[in-house]
């Protein structure tokens, strides 16, 4: 069939995970638990981190600009993912699946950009204690974390236009649980090769920069923490960046192997994706949480005092 004689696809069929029933009742139980943790884990964060006064520091203001990320992140994919598991119609709008793509690329972005912030603020916290307090004021952090939103707004702006800029004709079955540009560009009616070379570039702005930042900062962290005298400052030290360098292997990583290879199969992508798009934004409030002794006090003093810490 020709080009011209294909109507315009007013709706993408998302063909999920997997097929068996009984696989996607298990996916959904394990899905509500991972997306009710997430929201938990980070409502608790930022209520802990607005209302605690030990908390008002640069570190947790960029902790609590994460947990928002990663709160709109979730919701944007996790509940409609939900709904298609238990229906056998697993449509979703042209403009639905837009609009997803282009809040999905925003949050992802932002948190990629806030991640690399948070490394530059760790690094200037160790490595240059003597001025941080001068560089990291209150000023600085709001311009950081305001550019580390506007940076996920412009990059999603440019791979949402590239992406949809494409004619979609005839095929809409979307091999994915979610709209994801990749996904999308392997069903659109006319040469990608522009869009795939842009949303690339984009994925090296976004991506393989804030890496390269971010290992750079924790070499000079490195090396400052093994000339520390003291072995509790080491520790404390070591436990503060772990729990960041976790996280960005988890995000970046799995980010990466489905942005920046472009052989990777339909299947390797959607599986990676569970870990960037579902699993991270619920790992990050619980990795801070747990591994954190302030967020730890904080919480308690929250729980048993019944009211809001004042500041």
């Amino acid at each position: 069939m020709n080009q011209t004689n294909q109507t315009w696809v007013t709706e993408f069929l998302l063909l999920g995970l997997f097929d068996d029933p009984q696989t996607q009742v298990l996916l959904f139980v394990l899905f509500l638990g991972v997306y009710l943790a997430t929201v938990l884990g980070s409502l608790i964060l930022i209520y802990l981190v607005l209302t605690d006064s030990q908390l008002q520091t640069p570190m947790y203001f960029f902790l609590c600009n994460l947990s928002v990320a990663d709160l709109c992140f979730s919701t944007n994919i996790v509940p409609q993912a939900m709904v298609h598991m238990l229906t056998r119609k697993k449509v979703i709008s042209f403009m639905g699946c837009a609009a997803q793509l282009f809040l999905f690329l925003i949050f992802g972005a932002t948190q990629c950009a806030l991640l690399a912030v948070m490394s530059y603020d760790r690094y200037l916290a160790i490595c240059d204690p003597m001025h941080y307090p001068i560089i990291m004021t209150r000023r600085m952090c709001g311009f950081l974390a305001l550019g580390c939103w506007v940076s996920g707004f412009l990059i999603s702006l440019v791979d949402t236009t590239f992406t949809l800029r494409l004619p979609f004709q005839g095929d809409n079955k979307i091999a994915h649980f979610f709209c994801e540009a990749p996904a999308l560009l392997a069903v659109a009616s006319a040469d990608t090769q522009n869009s795939q070379m842009v949303i690339f570039l984009m994925g090296v702005v976004i991506l393989l920069a804030p890496v390269s930042l971010i290992l750079a900062s924790y070499s000079s962290i490195i090396v400052t923490v093994v000339r520390m005298k003291t072995t509790s400052g080491r520790l404390k030290a070591f436990s503060t960046c772990g729990s960041h360098l976790l996280v960005v292997i988890l995000f970046y990583g799995t980010a990466i192997i489905s942005y920046m290879t472009p052989k990777s199969s339909k299947e390797q992508v959607k599986l990676v994706s569970v870990f960037y798009a579902v699993i991270n934004p619920m790992l990050n409030p619980l990795i801070y949480s747990l591994r954190n002794k302030d967020v730890k006090r904080a919480f308690r003093n929250a729980t048993s005092r019944g009211k809001p810490c004042r500041l």
